[in-house]
C-alpha cells in the first residue's frame, strides 16, 4: 500500500471516511477530530487524488479500500462516503460484505449514477468540457458551481469552504493531464445488487443539492433492507463541510445505534 496515503488516528471501532471526487481526505477535517475521540478514524486519499499516487493501470477503488482495510487489519468497519466516496463505499459493501458493518452515504447512490435534472446535466457538461480542454480555471469554477447546488451561486457558500474546495480540486487536477482516459474499472449491476446489502445504511443529503444526487441516495436507502435518509438544511453537495455540527450529530447518532 506504499502508493496510497491515509490518515489513521484515534482508537476504538474503525470508521473509514471516503472523500468526494477530485478532492482529498482534507474535506473531512471537521469530522476527524470529532469522531477520533471515540473511534479509530481512517481517511485515505483515493488513487489519483491528493497525496496518493496516480494509477499505473486499470483498477477498482473498492479493491483499494478493501486492500487498505486488510493491510490495517481492521475487521468490519463503518464506511462514510460522500459523492464518489459514497459510490465506493457501496461497491465495497457489495464486493466485500465481510469488511463492512454499516454505511453512511451522502450525495450519491451507487457507482452507476444517472442524471436528468437540466441544471445538473448542463453544469456537469461544462465541467467535463473544461477538463477535457485542459482549462483548469474553468474546470475548478464549474466544480464550485456543482458544490453550491442549483438553488444558489457560489457566493451563497462560506468563502472559506469555497477556498478549501478550490485548493483540493486544483491539487488533484494538477496530478492529471487533459484528455487522460479514466483507468477506473466499473463494478457491475450495482442497483440490482443493492437489495442484498444487509448492513444498516444512512443517507445524509444536503437539502440544496441537485435533485438527481438526492434522488439516487434516497433510492439506495429505499432499496436496501435497512435504510433511511436525513436532509441537512442550508447545505448542498458537501453537508459535512457546510453544516459540520449537524452532520456530525446525525452520523454520531447512527454510529451509536449500530
Amino acid at each position: 500500500m506504499d502508493d496510497l496515503f491515509w490518515l489513521d488516528t484515534g482508537s476504538g471501532r474503525p470508521l473509514v471516511l471516503l472523500h468526494g471526487g477530485f478532492l482529498d481526505h482534507r474535506m473531512w477535517d471537521r469530522q476527524v477530530p470529532a469522531f477520533a475521540a471515540k473511534y479509530r478514524v481512517i481517511a485515505p486519499d483515493a488513487r489519483g487524488h491528493g497525496r496518493s499516487a496516480n494509477a499505473t493501470g486499470p483498477f477498482r477503488p473498492a479493491d483499494d479500500v478493501a486492500g487498505l482495510l486488510r493491510h490495517l487489519g481492521t475487521g468490519p468497519v463503518i464506511l462514510v462516503g460522500l459523492s464518489m466516496g459514497a459510490a465506493t463505499a457501496v461497491d465495497v459493501a457489495l464486493e466485500y460484505p465481510e469488511l463492512v458493518s454499516g454505511l453512511v452515504v451522502s450525495g450519491a447512490g451507487t457507482s452507476e449514477p444517472y442524471y436528468s435534472d437540466p441544471w445538473t446535466t448542463r453544469t456537469m457538461g461544462a465541467w467535463h468540457a473544461a477538463m477535457a480542454s485542459g482549462d483548469l480555471d474553468a474546470s475548478v469554477e464549474a466544480f464550485i458551481l456543482l458544490a453550491a447546488g442549483p438553488h444558489r451561486g457560489p457566493d451563497g457558500v462560506d468563502p472559506k469552504i469555497v477556498d478549501e474546495l478550490r485548493d483540493m480540486n486544483k491539487g488533484t487536477l494538477a496530478k492529471h493531464s487533459s484528455g487522460e482516459s479514466s483507468p477506473i474499472l466499473p463494478v457491475r449491476d450495482t442497483w440490482e445488487r443493492a437489495a442484498g446489502i444487509e448492513v444498516p445504511v444512512l443517507a445524509v443529503n444536503g437539502g440544496l443539492d441537485s435533485p438527481d444526487n438526492i434522488g439516487m441516495a434516497e433510492r439506495l436507502v429505499g432499496t436496501v433492507k435497512n435504510g433511511r435518509a436525513v436532509s441537512v438544511d442550508g447545505a448542498a453537495h458537501y453537508p459535512n463541510m457546510e453544516r459540520p455540527d449537524e452532520f456530525n450529530e446525525i452520523v454520531g447518532g447512527f454510529l451509536g445505534a449500530l
